[in-house]
């Protein structure tokens, strides 16, 4: 008969813990480490396709695939979702006694939208794009989109929620909601990006400044030296108006 910290510990969900100084990851309250194998980012889409892989990535000796599942595939329509991939996903590694770690790919993508689901990429006023600096358009969500933001966030919890109700064996085991954030620009100059841009920079950021001093990332910490140290004031009177100013700026909005 199992124990109950035996039962305890099987029934959590696999996270990270300090264990004798460092961190490891717990599955059903034992280490587990990883010898994983990522998929194509694409590959993870046609069941198909994977079906001859399966034994063949286990064979290879892993323990974990890295797959991918797009907003894409799993919104089609707003508010509909298709559970297809996730659930051929789950048991196909359960099958081959393996677990999973989910990359989502959401709003961005190696600093682009390609997974956007096409009732997304079509609305460019509700889910609108960044801006260059003179003023076109490109493809990538502007991460000041709210609208945007929020219809990601449903589907990323409907998917969760999907894992929550058929993983009862903790078959994932990790999960990395989007994928290579960031933009092919020097910054977003649409409107919204413009004017907080010339707001005070949030409390929550000047607060950790000033907790972590002595254990800042050197660019951060040089480049706010450099301008005083201060706590309080706009992007540019904390940071000054330059490149790294306007990274630090789309760094905390993502």
């Amino acid at each position: 008969m199992a124990r109950q910290g035996e039962i305890s510990a099987r029934g959590r969900i696999p996270h990270l813990q300090k264990n004798d100084g460092c961190t490891q990851l717990m599955v059903d309250g034992k280490p587990f480490l990883m010898i994983g194998g990522e998929l194509h980012n694409s590959s993870s889409s046609c069941m198909e396709y994977m079906e001859p892989w399966w034994p063949k990535l286990k064979a290879m000796n892993l323990n974990t695939v890295l797959a991918s599942v797009t907003w894409e595939q799993f919104e089609p329509e707003e508010g509909v979702f298709d559970y297809t991939v996730i659930d051929s996903l789950i048991e196909n590694a359960r099958a081959q006694k393996m677990k999973l770690v989910l990359v989502w790919f959401g709003s961005w993508k190696n600093g682009q939208s390609t997974y956007l689901p096409l009732w997304v990429k079509k609305d460019t006023d509700r889910f609108f794009r960044a801006k260059n600096k003179d003023g076109g358009i490109i493809e990538t969500v502007s991460p000041f989109c709210e609208a945007a933001m929020d219809a990601d966030v449903k589907a990323f919890a409907a998917l969760m929620k999907r894992v929550k109700q058929i993983d009862h064996d903790h078959t994932v085991v990790m999960v990395q909601p989007e994928n290579e954030v960031g933009l092919f620009l020097d910054f977003d100059y649409n409107d919204v990006a413009l004017e907080l841009y010339k707001q005070n920079v949030p409390s929550q950021l000047t607060a950790y400044l000033d907790a972590h001093r002595k254990s800042l990332e050197k660019e951060l910490k040089t480049v706010w030296q450099q301008h005083g140290g201060k706590l309080k004031g706009t992007w540019q009177e904390i940071f000054g108006d330059n490149p790294s100013s306007r990274e630090f700026f789309l760094a905390w909005q993502y």
